[in-house]
């Protein structure tokens, strides 16, 4: 089941998107808000897998919105909108789909089955050097947490990130990644070779290099790569 919420300032334009979701199977609408800070508590509180988001509103923009929200969850998100001067933009923070208002119904239905067949955006967002990076976590070596602070390994850039790594590890978690250490998970993908250590610990090898040691109360993970190898 697809989780959507609708953002548009417009009345109107929130109604013809609920009777048109109304039609679809496999979709419930989580929520509806009428500008972008209402949007961005909706996003934060119900995690909807699809945003169909209006660009211009009162308060934040769709893309103050997506900013806002970024390192929280990103959503998938088609833009709605009654400009198509937006739609480079929206394509640069990897909008599914850009639609204009008059909705049509086979407009609608395309993007929305573009949509749900793709899924979230699998991607970490990163601020680095005035930019905002989009990380797939295939491409993340791994992660230490720094302080306040995660720093993410990503061949050789390393980026800061405001999140604890438990909120990585729990985001990454279906990508393959496992905690070696309180401090520390890797892209199992990543790992050349595991070396016995003590007490059922292991010296973690990257691809590059890297070694990590293993706690011996975060190991299980590691345990069952290497029985699964067997």
């Amino acid at each position: 089941m697809t989780r959507v919420l609708i953002v548009d300032d417009e009345a109107l334009a929130r109604e013809r998107l609920r009777t048109l979701l109304g039609s679809e199977r496999d979709v419930t609408i989580v929520g509806e808000c009428s500008g972008g800070r209402e949007a961005v508590a909706a996003i934060v509180q119900h995690r909807p897998d699809l945003v169909f988001l209006d660009v211009q509103m009162p308060d934040l923009d769709g893309f103050q919105v997506l900013e806002a929200v970024a390192m929280d969850w990103l959503p998938a998100v088609v833009f709605v909108t009654a400009y198509d001067e937006y739609a480079i933009q929206a394509f640069d923070v990897n909008a599914m789909d850009y639609i204009l208002k008059p909705i049509e119904p086979a407009r609608f239905k395309k993007a929305l089955g573009r949509a749900v067949k793709r899924g979230p955006l699998d991607r970490l967002v990163i601020r680095a050097g005035g930019k905002v990076l989009f990380v797939k976590p295939a491409d993340i070596d791994w992660i230490e947490a720094d302080g306040k602070l995660a720093q993410v390994h990503v061949g050789r850039e390393t980026h800061a990130v405001r999140l604890p790594l438990k909120r990585l590890e729990e985001r990454l978690e279906a990508h393959g990644f496992v905690r070696v250490h309180r401090s520390a998970i890797v892209n199992v993908d990543r790992i050349r070779e595991l070396e016995p250590w003590f007490h059922g610990e292991y010296v973690v090898i990257l691809k590059d290099g890297t070694k990590l040691t293993s706690s011996a109360a975060h190991s299980q993970a590691l345990h069952r790569i290497v029985d699964t190898a067997e």
